[in-house]
């Protein structure tokens, strides 16, 4: 039997040819892939980079969406008992893991967003002497939120794991409390936001009623009872109308949101390919959560131009720190309220023109593939001086590069591009 390539190999095979990464998320439905999806984008983006995905083949971004390239198509499970099954037969696939894995060669793998399956690959990447990061998302399991198993099993993947990469401070911090960190290498990002479709038009353009949507996991940690008390209160008929949308269990705060006259409940599960409609319809997104790691959802209002009502709570206090169309509140029903007010009255503007939400990720990308060649890979800072700015229709005048610390900054034609890679150059550092 052929011995599999080595790490050591394969950094003597690619010395000098740039690094290789690859992706993988293995879920099928909610951020994961889409997370994975963006951040091998973000990689591919960069000159002197390969990046490589791997997707599970049931995945539900895959259905609605073209031109995806999966480089490791993985057949998974539906259900628990399909879970269960795929997990006592995983030793029967492992020869067939260990080969592809192989031949991508690649220098190192991150996991994008940690799921019930990944100790399979964690254990196909030590026999083949590849690092691997862990992208963490939650150091904590919220109330109601996915089983206490799952906890455990991201537990024993950091252990396995070569580094960390946490997307905010608030859960930095958590994992260093829990002695999750150790010796392994952290290294800081941010959620940039997702893109679901065109810039949809400017809110209030319908010219009807303030549309506030809560959109999400209906879940306790939430605060559906805030955002329900918040809207109990009189004089919101004929001002505002409000759509709650997403899944979770019945429970009398979505039965008290029901009730209320301003107020509709989607309890269901919304496809991939409904979310730019979702968005598009609202004016606003509200997130009255009692406690948060970061906000996806609010990324991805903020990338549509939408204003984001949210409770002062975990990461997204450095999430909106420094947003313009974020108005922040305490996790307190009245001041919810106040906040809902103040949106009505007087609207945040934004002070300058967008940038183009994907730069985001080709910046993160950048700052951690810096992060992952110093500190991990142990090679000189790999990143090229200039990253290629999002389209073609930015002029080559436009752009200037500056190498600093070995992070590629980029600062174009785009009002406020260098505050954004500043940000990330801070936090790869």
């Amino acid at each position: 039997m052929t011995t599999p390539t080595t790490g050591e190999d394969r950094c003597r095979e690619t010395s000098g040819s740039g690094i290789r990464v690859l992706v993988w998320q293995w879920g099928r439905r909610g951020a994961g892939p889409r997370v994975a999806v963006e951040m091998a984008a973000g990689f591919a983006s960069l000159p002197g980079c390969r990046a490589m995905l791997s997707l599970s083949t049931g995945a539900e971004l895959l259905s609605g969406r073209s031109a995806v390239p999966v480089d490791l198509p993985v057949a998974t499970y539906a259900g628990r008992s399909g879970f269960v099954w795929r997990a006592l037969t995983a030793p029967l696939r492992r020869r067939w893991l260990l080969r592809h894995i192989a031949s991508l060669a690649p220098d190192v793998a991150i996991c994008a967003m940690p799921g019930p399956l990944d100790l399979e690959m964690a254990s196909a990447l030590r026999r083949l002497k590849l690092p691997f990061l862990v992208v963490v998302h939650d150091a904590d399991r919220h109330p109601g939120d996915g089983s206490v198993v799952q906890m455990l099993l991201q537990r024993r993947l950091i252990d396995r794991s070569d580094g960390l990469v946490a997307l905010s401070r608030h859960v930095a911090d958590r994992l260093a409390e829990q002695g999750a960190v150790g010796a392994r290498t952290l290294l800081m990002a941010s959620l940039p936001p997702f893109v679901f479709g065109p810039l949809p038009a400017p809110p209030c353009a319908h010219g009807g009623r303030l549309r506030l949507l809560c959109f999400g996991r209906l879940l306790p940690y939430k605060g559906l009872d805030l955002l329900a008390d918040a809207l109990a209160a009189p004089g919101l008929e004929g001002r505002l109308e409000v759509r709650v949308v997403g899944s979770g269990p019945a429970s009398p705060e979505l039965s008290r949101l029901a009730d209320l006259p301003v107020v509709s409940v989607e309890n269901r599960w919304v496809p991939e390919d409904e979310v730019a409609a979702l968005i598009e319809w609202a004016d606003a997104v509200v997130l009255p959560y009692r406690e948060a790691s970061q906000s996806g959802v609010a990324a991805a209002a903020i990338a549509a131009q939408r204003w984001v009502v949210a409770t002062a709570v975990g990461g997204l206090v450095e999430q909106f720190r420094d947003e313009r169309l974020a108005i922040m509140c305490s996790p307190d029903a009245t001041d919810l309220r106040r906040a809902i007010d103040r949106l009505l009255a007087t609207p945040p503007v934004p002070a300058r023109p967008r940038l183009d939400p994907r730069l985001a990720w080709r910046v993160e990308a950048a700052a951690l593939l810096d992060g992952i060649a110093r500190r991990v890979l142990g090679r000189a800072a790999s990143v090229p001086d200039a990253v290629p700015p999002p389209g073609a229709e930015v002029p080559e005048a436009g752009r200037r590069a500056i190498a600093s610390g070995g992070v590629a900054r980029l600062v174009d034609a785009h009002p406020g591009a260098e505050e954004l890679l500043d940000g990330a150059q801070q936090r790869a550092l």
